[in-house]
Formats: structure tokens, C-alpha cells, sequence
């Protein structure tokens, strides 16, 4: 398989100045591109995933902009890699240092997941990620199972 991983630049010179005009657009297309190139590889797409890169060529308004919009990767049909884990974008969200981002990492995890905006994440906290995946699996199970008639949030 393949993850298709976007970056602006090298890795040298990704953190520079990096500009988008859109910088929804301009990942759509980049992915809309390459699954192309990979298609004509022979690559079957389903064993394609799309990761926008977060940290990669990316200021911290655009990492912003990407994790609220990110669900419209959804159109392009194919499972989406969220790596937001101790990023430096959510240290200067938070002003924390790297050891104590993983209540931000999670809370994006979440955000995402519960959105159906990413099926796949990279994460150092593994035990941490799977209590999260644990905890809204049994929530989202429950909300499903309300007695007919019913709205899942009445008692």
C-alpha cells in the first residue's frame, strides 16, 4: 500500500515561508494528481491512503485551516492518515513543550474521528489514542442502540 503524504518543499526548506492561495484546494489537487500517477502505476486505489501532511510545509494557520476542513478529503474517496501527535503547531497553540502536547493530540484525534474526517492515525501515544478509540466507540454504540422514537440524547 501506499500513504500519499503531502509536503510543500523538501524537508530542508519546508518550514521557510510556506504560502498557499487555498490551501484546500491546493492539497485537493495535489492528491487528485498524484492518485492519478499512482492509478497509472497500476497501484489498485484502495490500497491508496491520503495523509495532508500536518507539519509539512505548513504554518500553523494552515495546519488549522487543514484539521477544520479536513472532512473534505472525503470526496476523494479514500481513507484518510491524521498525524497531529506533538506537533509543533500544537505546542504553539497550547505553549507547551513536546512532552505535554498529547492532551492537544488527542483532542484533534477525537475531533476527527468523531467527524468520520480520518479512519487512520499516527500517533506516539498508542495506549493513550486506543483508550480515546475505545471511549468513542462505546459512546458512539450507545448513541446508535436508542430505543426507537427516541433521540439519543433523551433520557
Amino acid at each position: 500500500g501506499v500513504i500519499l503524504m503531502h509536503m510543500q518543499g523538501d524537508p530542508q526548506t519546508m518550514q521557510l515561508a510556506p504560502h498557499y492561495d487555498d490551501v484546500i484546494a491546493e492539497l485537493t489537487t495535489f492528491f487528485q494528481e498524484r492518485l492519478q500517477v499512482i492509478a497509472d502505476l497500476g497501484i489498485p486505489p484502495n490500497r491508496v491512503v491520503l495523509d495532508p501532511g500536518i507539519g509539512f510545509g505548513k504554518t500553523t494557520e494552515h495546519n488549522l485551516t487543514i484539521l477544520a476542513r479536513l472532512d473534505q478529503f472525503q470526496k476523494l474517496g479514500r481513507p484518510v492518515c491524521l498525524g497531529v501527535s506533538r506537533k509543533g503547531f500544537m505546542g504553539r497553540l497550547l505553549d507547551r513543550p513536546v512532552e505535554r502536547r498529547e492532551a492537544g493530540s488527542l483532542a484533534v484525534a477525537a475531533d476527527a474521528l468523531m467527524r468520520g474526517a480520518a479512519q487512520i492515525l499516527r500517533v506516539h501515544d498508542v495506549a493513550g489514542t486506543a483508550d480515546l478509540v475505545k471511549v468513542l466507540t462505546t459512546l458512539q454504540s450507545r448513541r446508535s442502540l436508542a430505543p426507537f422514537g427516541q433521540a439519543s440524547g433523551e433520557r
